[in-house]
C-alpha cells in the first residue's frame, strides 16, 4: 500500500506538488492555512484537509514541508505541539523549503531522536513546473532513503539529483538561486539603463540572445520586457530577498568571498523596504528605473 502524506505549505509551489501526488492517488492531508492556495480542487481529489500540525502529522506516514524559510520550518517541527512532538518511529520528513544548511542538521537530528527519518528535497523551477510535475530537486540525505521516496517525489519532479548529506540539498539551492536571482537582477538593472537610453527591449534583448547575454535568465525575464507580464516569474521580490539572505550567511559562514552577493543582496532588500516586496522579480526591470529605489 501506498504511504499516507500529509502536507505543510500549500502555496504557489506546494499546490503544484499537492495536485500530483493526490493525481497519483497517494491518501493525502493537508494543513488548512491562510496562507494557501485555493484547495478546491484537491479536496475534490478525495484530500483531507485538517485544521492543525498535530492532525497532519498523525494522518501520515510521510510528512512533506513546502514553506518560506527556515524560521517557518523550525517552527513546524519543534511546536509544542508540532510535527516533532507527534512522530512515530519509522515515519519520513522531506523538507521542500529554501532553508540553512545548519538548521537542516539540526532538525534533522531533532526528527532522528524520535526514530523517524529527514531529508531536504529543494526545489528548482517555477510554480508552472510543480502543476507539471516537471520540478528539480536537489537531495540532502541518506541515499537509501532518496530511493524509498523516489516513487513519491517522482510525481511532481523529472530531474532528482543527491547532492549529498542532509543539507546538502539545500546549500545546493542557495547555490542555485544565487545564480539565477543574480542573473535576473543584473538583466533588470541592464534594461532600466536600457530604457532610460532610449532602446527598445526587442532590441536589447536580440543583441543579448545573439551575444554573451543568452540563456535562461533572458528567456525568462523576456515576457515582461516585451509585454509587461511578470506572471513567468511567479516569485516575490521579497523570497528572492531572504534567499539571497540565506545565500550570504551561508557564505559568510563558510569564508568564502560574498561581496558580489552582498550588492545583489542588498538591491533586493532595498526594493522590500520600499514597499514593494510583493512584486514579482521580472518587476525589477521597471523598479530600478529611478536613480534610487
Amino acid at each position: 500500500m501506498k504511504p499516507k502524506i500529509g502536507m505543510i505549505g500549500i502555496g504557489l509551489m506546494g499546490h503544484g506538488i499537492a495536485w500530483n501526488i493526490a493525481n497519483a492517488d497517494y491518501g493525502l492531508t493537508i494543513l488548512d492555512h491562510p496562507g494557501n492556495q485555493k484547495v478546491d480542487d484537491l479536496r475534490a481529489m478525495g484530500t483531507q484537509v485538517a485544521a492543525s500540525i498535530a492532525d497532519v502529522t498523525k494522518a501520515s506516514d510521510i510528512v512533506i514541508l513546502c514553506v518560506t524559510g527556515s524560521p517557518q520550518v523550525e517552527a513546524i517541527l519543534t511546536s509544542p505541539d508540532g510535527v516533532i512532538a507527534n512522530l512515530r518511529p519509522g515515519m519520513i520528513v522531506v523538507d521542500c523549503s529554501t532553508a540553512l544548511p545548519d538548521s537542516s542538521e539540526r532538525m534533522a537530528e531533532a526528527v532522528a531522536a524520535k526514530g523517524a527519518r529527514f531529508i531536504d528535497a529543494a526545489m528548482t523551477r517555477l510554480p508552472k513546473n510543480a502543476r507539471e510535475g516537471t520540478l528539480n530537486l536537489l537531495i540532502g540525505g541518506d541515499v537509501a532513503l532518496l530511493e524509498e521516496l523516489r516513487p513519491l517525489l517522482s510525481t511532481f519532479a523529472e530531474n532528482i539529483a543527491h547532492i549529498g548529506g542532509v543539507g546538502a540539498g539545500h546549500r545546493m539551492k542557495l547555490l542555485h538561486n544565487y545564480v539565477s536571482l543574480g542573473f535576473m537582477a543584473l538583466l533588470a538593472e541592464v534594461s532600466a539603463h536600457a530604457q532610460h537610453a532610449g532602446i527598445a527591449p526587442a532590441t536589447l534583448i536580440d543583441v543579448l540572445a545573439q551575444g554573451g547575454g543568452g540563456g535562461a535568465a533572458l528567456s525568462r525575464m523576456t515576457p515582461f520586457l516585451m509585454t509587461g507580464d511578470p506572471s513567468n516569474v511567479a516569485f516575490f521580490i521579497s523570497n528572492a530577498a531572504k534567499d539571497l539572505t540565506y545565500y550570504r550567511q551561508t557564505a559568510e559562514v563558510s569564508g568564502v568571498y560574498h561581496q558580489i552577493a552582498d550588492a545583489v543582496g542588498q538591491t533586493l532588500d532595498s526594493v522590500v523596504a520600499a514597499g514593494n516586496g510583493q512584486a514579482f522579480v521580472p518587476q525589477l526591470a521597471n523598479l530600478l528605473k529611478a536613480p534610487q529605489v
